[in-house]
């Protein structure tokens, strides 16, 4: 037999005897009956942000709908939040390693749905995100693309543990992020940035070279950079010079970012109260993607530092899980989670406290919305099952 011949079967061979090993592992894995090894802090966490994103929007909210019906945003945060929690049980105890079998086909539904929000999608508020589903209601398809790129990305690493050491399985990596993230792009850029944040967080973490994120790195600084300067849609251009100087533009642009300032600057260390803001009535997404404005202005600075430390207890926990994960598949997806939640956490509370340019990123548990809550639920549901296999 010839030598190439030879080692091509012996190639097969190692990696027929991988997978064998990898179902016979998976088939005497201990099924999560018990709840011993869960990680009760994390589900400790999100049951007290769940709760307090109920109160939250519920006081941010109720003044616009008083004439009609003030328990309106409580109604739909309660129930969205009981739905998510139902979703994190099931997640919490169906193994993650039977989520590989759906990762390609959850990244091309996903694109498939994402690339219809421009054709078929609803417009709210100049954004075009969301497409609406008789009974369900709206549907934001660019969170399911951030389930999507995660299963993804983690299984794609763990079939082939070697493929980011070449340049050719690291381009094929960066081109399925990017391909997600440009069709997300078309409906708004917040969440393309996201999508762009966890890809490119989990290819790092699993790629052994650095001087190439230099250089991708810098591009993709530069290229975000020339589509806010040169995009046709001048309201980005409008927004970065509103975080430059919001009294720029008072009443226009920047109207929204110093309505949350001052939300901020009168809460004082213990707040107003409950119930009690007084911007709430003039900041736009009170209960959105500014809600965290309220927490400052109506639980001060002890509120909001405890909801800071309540996500840095859940970004720490999570880390832990990825460390401790006994596959490459369960680390990187837990990597991922983190990537999303952290993430999206920062920028929200960043544009916020103006410390960086308005997006539309909601702070995760908190904000008023069904989508984002589901998904982020169900994210927290796999990490939760992964913490159950983690090695001692």
């Amino acid at each position: 037999m010839p030598e190439r011949a030879r080692a091509l079967h012996y190639d097969r061979r190692e990696r027929r005897q991988e997978r064998d090993s990898l179902k016979q592992r998976l088939n005497n894995a201990p099924t999560p009956v018990n709840l011993s090894r869960m990680d009760y802090v994390s589900l400790l966490v999100v049951l007290v942000l769940c709760s307090i994103g109920v109160v939250m929007v519920f006081s941010a909210g109720f003044h616009r709908t008083v004439a009609t019906d003030e328990f309106f945003f409580l109604r739909i945060q309660l129930r969205n939040a009981v739905i998510g929690f139902g979703v994190l049980l099931f997640m919490a105890n169906l193994p993650y390693r039977h989520l590989m079998k759906f990762s390609f086909p959850a990244y091309i539904g996903a694109n498939v749905l994402v690339a219809m929000v421009p054709i078929i999608g609803q417009e709210v508020n100049g954004a075009r995100r969301w497409i609406l589903i008789p009974v369900f209601g709206q549907f934001q398809p660019s969170e399911v693309a951030k389930i999507a790129i995660i299963l993804m990305l983690a299984y794609m690493i763990h079939r082939n543990k070697d493929m980011l050491k070449n340049w050719m399985g690291f381009l094929l990596c960066c081109g399925l992020v990017l391909a997600s993230a440009v069709l997300v792009l078309l409906g708004g850029l917040s969440n393309a940035i996201v999508i762009a944040l966890i890809g490119m967080g989990i290819i790092f973490i699993a790629s052994p070279h650095i001087i190439r994120f230099v250089l991708l790195g810098t591009s993709g600084v530069l290229s975000v950079a020339a589509y806010i300067l040169f995009s046709p849609e001048q309201f980005r251009v409008e927004r970065f010079s509103a975080w430059l100087d919001p009294n720029s533009s008072p009443l226009g642009i920047g109207y929204q970012i110093n309505q949350s300032l001052y939300a901020i600057a009168s809460g004082g260390m213990f707040g107003l109260g409950i119930g009690q803001s007084r911007q709430k009535s003039f900041l736009p997404e009170a209960h959105n993607d500014f809600i965290f404005s309220i927490i400052c202005e109506e639980l001060g600075l002890v509120g909001a530092g405890l909801v800071i430390f309540l996500f840095g207890v859940l970004i720490w926990r999570g880390i832990s899980i990825a460390s401790k994960a006994p596959d490459i598949f369960g680390s990187l997806v837990a990597t991922g989670i983190v990537l999303m939640i952290g993430g999206q956490a920062i920028i929200n509370i960043a544009v916020v406290t103006n410390s960086m340019p308005n997006t539309g990123i909601t702070l995760p548990f908190i904000s008023f919305g069904g989508t984002s809550l589901l998904v982020t639920m169900f994210l927290m549901g796999v990490l939760l099952n992964i913490s159950r296999y983690s090695k001692d």
